[in-house]
């Protein structure tokens, strides 16, 4: 039977080279002059630090910017809200990326589908979701209808097997 898989999965060497060249361009930028400003990664989680909100809103924008350079959805970014001040003035904001579909966006895929009344079947597999169906021609419907429901959050198809 013919079958593929949704999948949310991000580069991390992307990710890494966005991160450096943040770093790079925070470090020649002449309103950051003096400042002491930089992103750090540790595996999928990022931490924004800047000498205070304004400045660390400005990094978040150029890291968005570099990140969709590098072809990495900004949806699958969790920006915390909570900006938290470290010594003195100093502030950082956590960011982390998100890697997988999660439980509640796969039960809802599989719930679409169900609605839909497609002539395929989703089951979910650990954090990823597998769509089987007899035909070529339904799973590319498929394909077509999950990406016109779910657009709130950067999936992939991926393994698509006749």
């Amino acid at each position: 039977m013919p079958s593929f898989d949704i999948v949310s999965e991000v580069e991390k060497e992307e990710v890494k080279n966005a991160v450096e060249q943040t770093n790079k361009e925070v470090s020649t930028r002449f309103d950051f002059k003096g400042s002491n400003v930089r992103v750090e990664q540790a595996e999928l989680k990022l931490t924004i630090w800047a000498d205070n909100e304004f400045q660390l809103d400005q990094a978040q924008d150029i890291l968005n910017g570099k990140l969709t350079k590098r072809g990495v959805d900004i949806k699958c970014l969790e920006i915390s809200e909570k900006i938290e001040k470290v010594s003195g003035n100093k502030v950082k904001r956590e960011c982390e990326v998100k890697v997988g579909v999660e439980i509640e966006l796969a039960k809802k895929i599989v719930r679409h589908i169900k609605d839909s009344k497609m002539k395929v079947q989703a089951s979910i597999q650990g954090d990823t979701v597998r769509i089987t169906g007899k035909n070529r021609d339904d799973l590319q419907d498929a394909i077509a209808f999950i990406k016109k429901t779910i657009t709130d959050f950067p999936l992939q198809y991926q393994n698509f097997r006749d």
